[in-house]
């Protein structure tokens, strides 16, 4: 027998069992489902916004106008006149107010400050002048009530501030014409008057300071002895106190413009523009492309009593 093949039988079997069956490719096995690990969003703070601290002194003020002065800008002075008191003991917290106080107010407080300063002091006067006494010769121009018979009311009158003497005129003239360059402001000095712009029955405050200005001018401008257009004659009646001799150029620094109003004098366009931010569409279209004079209505001093 020939032992060739054997021995290659042989060799395949060890070979074989060498190296083994194939076996069948395992089958996939799908990874396991890992849920991420939750993360918790950051947490933000909110920014802190840095305000102005509420200046509490025009609170001094609240209970005086609340009390004598009505919606429509009308005062008691027959009951204030009792208690004028209390009208001295508050301005002598304006005097007392700290400088350095003071200084550290945004402007808009340094504004209410001198506002309320200006109207409160307005009303000790007249208290202090209650009932008017007219004289005869005085009443061939103004009637009995005015407050023109009161002799030099706007700069014989003196009071502290701050420890600092003062009149109104000088208010007026020092604070409101030259620091503050601020026209709404006189829409809210009272003159004790029935042209006056309207004193408010609160105090001014310097953190709503723009929306009690913005009211004072839209409430004097709308009514007739502020403005008015009679559009059968082409005129415009303008109050008195807009005249270029009273207010009229302290608008012009803020509101003065060469685009319109061209036929007026420079301190009118200003006064122009200035009020067509307060009044209806259909007069600021008048007054933009109509021809039309101005004229100034006769103010009336009659005392704002509310008697």
């Amino acid at each position: 027998m020939n032992k060739c093949p054997i021995i290659f039988i042989i060799l395949l079997t060890v070979l074989f069992l060498i190296t083994g069956c194939p076996k069948p490719a395992p089958e996939p096995v799908e990874p396991p489902e890992i849920e991420p690990p939750k993360i918790e969003p950051p947490k933000v703070e909110p920014p802190i916004l840095e305000t102005q601290p509420t200046v509490s002194f025009h609170d001094n003020c609240a209970d005086i106008l609340r009390n004598y002065v009505n919606k429509e800008g009308l005062v008691d002075y027959k009951t204030l006149k009792r208690k004028r008191f209390e009208l001295k003991k508050l301005l002598d917290e304006f005097d007392s107010l700290n400088p350095d106080i003071y200084n550290s107010w945004p402007q808009e407080d340094k504004i209410a400050f001198w506002l309320n300063a200006y109207n409160i002091q307005m009303l000790k006067i007249i208290v202090e002048n209650y009932p008017i006494e007219s004289s005869r010769i005085y009443r061939l121009f103004w009637p009995p009530n005015s407050i023109r018979h009161i002799k030099g009311i706007w700069n014989k009158f003196k009071f502290m501030v701050m420890d600092e003497e003062f009149t109104l005129a000088e208010i007026e003239k020092r604070l409101f014409r030259q620091e503050f360059d601020e026209p709404r402001i006189f829409f809210a000095l009272s003159q004790a008057s029935l042209s006056s712009p309207t004193l408010r029955n609160e105090p001014y405050y310097g953190h709503k300071l723009h929306e009690q200005l913005d009211d004072q001018a839209k409430r004097f401008l709308s009514r007739p002895q502020g403005f008015r257009i009679d559009r059968n004659n082409r005129t415009v009646y303008l109050s008195a106190i807009l005249q270029p001799t009273w207010f009229g150029r302290e608008f012009i620094s803020k509101y003065g413009t060469d685009k319109k109003f061209k036929d007026q004098q420079p301190n009118v366009r200003a006064v122009l523009n200035f009020i067509t931010n307060y009044i209806p569409e259909q007069d600021i279209s008048f007054l933009e492309v109509e021809n039309y004079t101005i004229k100034y209505i006769k103010y009336d001093w009659i005392l704002n009593d509310g008697l």
